[in-house]
């Protein structure tokens, strides 16, 4: 009986993810993981009082919203030890006609530090890194920690797919989950949302828009971050991208085996070597446990050649 108890006491232990950075995207992801009781979070930035105060913040919510879960905040990584997640936010926002690319050498600065931090305290940790540009942080990620591939996952095509989805029931006056859609590619205006592949309840997007209105869907779905941005003025998207870090990590830690579209280092899938770049990858406990090849048409793998190499030029400049 006793052997039972024990056995069902490691079942019900409790996880822990660790948020690196305490900006508007990491403090949403830490509430809405703590609202889904997904794990309990630690809040890590280098602004003295920011993680310790919204942590604190967070965690007089649960008495309210229900939610029963641990929530600290942190300046060092010490209190992130032995985490089962660690999502890496920290980084410089975009501003008004600034692209993700021109964030690319002060954001990998950021990534170095915190993916060493993180490693040296949770060696057996899955990586999710959102910061931008995502494919080549997630590259800068990968080689510092020396994690295998299936440990480093970049949030991208969740968000982007989100954004084409609620592009597509906004134009059919649908409700957005009656809609599938597929995107690939880099995260940025290369990437490749695939209307062949994509569907309202099963029926082609082609049998419902012709093609300039669909058209028209894509390529707002690429700039989807930048017409944000231009509302904004002062900082970028949040809600959503904190969404689809929070679908990620139910989906690891529930071990779902859930199909989502991130970016993955490739290894000959599509036929790319050496690259993140956004594919559909089922997800469970132990991080990308497959990689979905898809049979793309000429056209479509035309455009995500064009996107990996938009990648590469990236990951070449930051030389890793």
């Amino acid at each position: 009986m006793a052997v039972k108890h024990r056995h069902e006491c490691q079942f019900y232990m409790r996880k822990k993810v660790t948020v690196v950075g305490a900006g508007n995207v990491g403090a949403n992801c830490a509430l809405r993981i703590a609202d889904k009781e997904l794990a309990d979070v630690v809040l890590v930035d280098v602004v003295e009082g920011v993680p310790q105060g919204k942590a604190l913040d967070l965690l007089q919510s649960g008495p309210v919203q229900g939610y029963d879960v641990n929530v600290t905040g942190s300046n060092d990584y010490e209190p992130t030890a032995n985490s089962d997640l660690v999502i890496i936010t920290a980084g410089f926002p975009r501003k008004p006609g600034m692209s993700r690319d021109d964030l690319l050498l002060a954001n990998f600065d950021v990534i170095r530090q915190a993916t060493e931090q993180c490693v040296k305290y949770s060696p057996n940790c899955i990586l999710i890194v959102v910061t931008n540009p995502l494919d080549a942080m997630c590259q800068a990620a990968f080689m510092v920690s020396k994690f295998s591939k299936n440990r480093v996952i970049g949030m991208a095509g969740v968000l982007d797919t989100a954004r084409f989805r609620t592009f597509i029931a906004q134009e059919l006056k649908v409700s957005v989950e009656n809609i599938t859609a597929v995107v690939m590619g880099g995260h940025g205006d290369t990437m490749v949302p695939l209307i062949r592949l994509s569907n309202v309840s099963g029926i082609p997007l082609t049998e419902l828009m012709d093609q300039a209105t669909l058209q028209r869907l894509v390529e707002r779905t690429q700039n989807g971050g930048a017409e944000i941005v231009k509302y904004l003025k002062t900082g970028s998207a949040y809600y959503a991208p904190s969404a689809a870090v929070t679908e990620m990590v139910e989906a690891i830690l529930k071990d779902k085996k859930k199909i989502l579209p991130c970016a993955a280092y490739l290894d000959g899938e599509y036929g790319i070597k050496g690259l993140f770049v956004g594919v559909p990858v089922k997800l469970g406990s132990k991080g990308i446990e497959q990689i979905i090849e898809i049979k793309l048409t000429p056209e479509e793998k035309a455009g995500v050649d064009k996107s990996a190499a938009s990648v590469k030029e990236l990951v070449g400049v930051i030389g890793v």
